[in-house]
């Protein structure tokens, strides 16, 4: 193992940090563990690292040696209401890279308004589970140029939606609910539930916005989870997103906290 010394000041006790496997580190304080570091690749190819400290000098230690010892650039996500442990990130030399709003979506189609809300003329919502794998993906693709040519802010979406390493982001089909033509699918919805219901993206090609189509998907998707008894999902829009803003507030989402996702 490979074991780098640290003495935090007079009087306080050495802190040595040990890489015990691929990514993950303890700091040792007079031989107890004080803090643990971790380094996972999300789904996106980027590297994301994450420190549990019981004190400072655990914390700054481990944020000295793993970066030296990880391939930059690194990220990590804090919740904004946590000021201490942003300040610990930036003293690390970590820098703001967005700011996402998390707010919880109200499912009951008498709150969110959408209940009597349907797709336009032409236009069908395909279930989840039952999308054509190759028009979702050209969708997909089709949405991700759109964004990238015109508001251009596509790579500073959620990590689950970036392009993986062979440029493909549709992980699970099943996940999909998806606005569809006669000939081709216009827009998506994707939501998962582990402990609650996310709803991670929502998008509409660009032609066919401002015709109620998201509002279509999102009746069929928060009205699915109300049906299966969850009363709210929760979702994350990043602040500069004034549409996608509006899109959620518009049906009663209210927000219940940020995050900051930082890079050095």
């Amino acid at each position: 193992m490979d074991k780098k010394p640290f003495t935090p000041g007079l009087g306080e006790n050495a802190v040595t940090v040990t890489r015990v496997a691929d990514r993950q580190w303890h700091a040792l304080d007079d031989d107890v563990v004080a803090g643990c570091g971790y380094a996972e690749h999300r789904a996106d190819g980027r590297l994301f690292v994450s420190i549990d400290a019981w004190h400072d000098a655990a914390f700054d230690r481990l944020a000295e040696v793993m970066p030296a010892e990880l391939p930059a650039p690194l990220y990590t996500v804090v919740d904004e209401a946590d000021v201490e442990l942003t300040a610990r990130w930036r003293r690390a030399g970590f820098t703001v890279r967005r700011r996402e709003c998390e707010y919880a979506v109200p499912t009951d189609p008498g709150v969110t308004g959408l209940e009597a809300v349907q797709p336009p003329p032409g236009v069908a919502i395909v279930p989840a589970g039952q999308a054509d794998e190759t028009l979702l993906r050209a969708v997909d693709r089709a949405i991700r140029e759109e964004v990238e040519a015109t508001a251009g802010w596509w790579q500073s979406m959620p990590a689950e939606v970036i392009p993986r390493p062979a440029g493909d982001t549709i992980v699970d089909p099943s996940k999909y609910v998806v606005a569809a033509a006669p000939d081709r699918y216009l827009g998506l919805i994707r939501v998962v539930t582990v402990n609650r219901p996310r709803v991670g993206l929502v998008a509409v090609r660009d032609g066919e916005r401002r015709r109620g189509i998201a509002r279509a998907l999102l009746a069929h998707a928060l009205g699915t989870l109300h049906r299966c008894g969850h009363d709210a999902a929760w979702t994350e829009v990043q602040e500069s997103n004034r549409a996608a803003s509006a899109l959620f507030e518009g049906i009663g989402a209210r927000p219940v906290g940020a995050n900051l996702e930082l890079v050095r």
